[in-house]
């Protein structure tokens, strides 16, 4: 098998090098966003500087921009594996949700019913929330098990009634880690008429998606989580975006998928969206995959998961040699498929802000607090005001780095247990 090529990425990112002030760096903060590698900086400098105009023109300049939006489109579409058109690049995913919900909720009527999972990140829940106290509508709360870590197909079956109109659901959560089997979930939503919205955030990074094999009507990432500028993507199925009526300005472009992309794009990000992209298509050459970009980037996920699963099975197992340590998700190896590699804990006796603090003072970066998973540390009972020790691996970390981290997690607990 091809050895992943860890070296040859790590050196695509600037922000990994030695610094000046001799802090390390470990950047286990993935799961809020990851560092960029140079080409992407290249390419947003380059729009920024060289092709920096309004769209439409009928100058050179401008009609270099609009290449960078049409570019970024079919990028897009190769990550996604859809068409062009079915791909809207927005601010972020959150805003992207709101707006979609709004037109959505144009189709609904009181006393409609949307499914919301206590898996969610809060980007999934509190705009279906609030249009439903907008219009009059019922949210149903859909649980995931705490056995599988994932909402399982029976328990959708018995929350569908025939007044749900729409399930928001999640591909991956951001504090347990778990993967949703999606393609299943959709079809139960789908043999009931509902419509499925899926945020993928927390997958994209980790997980090739494949929106026509999952047959979701919409499909929602974020481009700073997989090593892109801060965007967000969203893929709607041509047949459902067709159906909605856009909020726009009357004399905008009404073809999919502009009407849905308000005012001036953000050029230069987009660039280096498509920048993104091809990092995972020059990754998956790196491996030696020929073909489409589409094909590279399968390859590059293919060898990224098998690394970040090696990475994330040293990080539990040295995590579960803490006593009072309980990790909220996932721990047998057999079952990482299901999982995408970021690892949340908590101690009996000890803060996760106050583990994080030294951390993070060690040059260790990574999170404490809910995350925005308000619904999944609710289920647990974890309280908010504390949360949960978050640590997420990318592709470009190494197992000197998850090392250390075990280490310095074991050594300051010890430390801040003898007071």
């Amino acid at each position: 098998m091809t050895v992943f090529p860890l070296e040859a990425l790590r050196r695509r990112f600037p922000s990994l090098a030695a610094t000046d002030d001799g802090l390390r760096r470990i950047y286990l903060d993935n799961p809020a966003g990851t560092q960029v590698p140079q080409t992407v900086a290249d390419a947003i400098c380059d729009a920024i500087l060289h092709r920096n105009a309004n769209l439409g023109g009928g100058f050179p300049t401008s009609q270099a921009a609009g290449n960078i939006i049409e570019r970024g489109h079919a990028a897009m579409a190769d990550f996604l594996g859809c068409d062009a058109d079915e791909v809207v690049i927005g601010p972020n995913m959150t805003t992207l949700t709101y707006r979609f919900s709004r037109m959505i909720g144009r189709g609904l009527k009181p006393g409609d019913e949307i499914i919301v999972t206590q898996m969610d990140h809060e980007g999934n829940v509190s705009p279906w929330l609030q249009l439903a106290d907008d219009l009059g509508l019922v949210i149903r709360k859909l649980p995931f098990s705490t056995e599988s870590w994932q909402i399982e197909a029976t328990a959708l079956e018995a929350a569908i009634t025939d007044r749900t109109k729409v399930l928001a659901l999640n591909y991956s959560s951001n504090l347990t880690g778990s993967i949703n089997e999606v393609a299943k979930l959709v079809a139960v939503a789908k043999a009931a008429g509902v419509l499925t919205y899926v945020d993928a955030v927390q997958f994209a990074p980790h997980g090739l998606c494949d929106v026509r094999a999952l047959d979701c009507d919409f499909l929602v990432c974020s481009a700073y989580k997989f090593f892109g500028p801060h965007l967000g993507v969203l893929y709607g199925r041509r047949a459902v975006l067709e159906t909605l009526n856009a909020y726009k300005c009357r004399c905008s472009d009404n073809t999919l998928p502009y009407r849905f992309e308000t005012g001036t794009p953000q050029i230069e990000l987009v660039a280096g969206l498509e920048a993104a992209v091809d990092h995972f298509a020059w990754l998956g050459a790196e491996t030696g995959q020929g073909g489409s970009r589409r094909e590279k980037i399968a390859a590059a996920y293919a060898h990224s998961i098998a690394h970040e699963n090696t990475l994330c099975g040293d990080l539990v197992d040295g995590l579960l040699q803490i006593d009072g340590l309980t990790i909220h998700g996932i721990t047998g190896k057999e079952r990482f498929s299901a999982r995408v590699p970021t690892v949340s804990f908590t101690l009996s006796d000890i803060t996760p802000q106050e583990l994080v603090a030294r951390l993070n003072e060690e040059g260790i970066f990574c999170w404490a607090g809910h995350n925005y998973a308000w619904e999944v540390v609710h289920q647990l009972g974890i309280d908010p005001a504390h949360g949960v020790v978050r640590i997420g691996i990318a592709g470009y970390n190494t197992a000197g780095e998850i090392a250390e981290t075990v280490e310095a997690v074991q050594r300051n607990a010890r430390m801040l247990r003898q007071g």
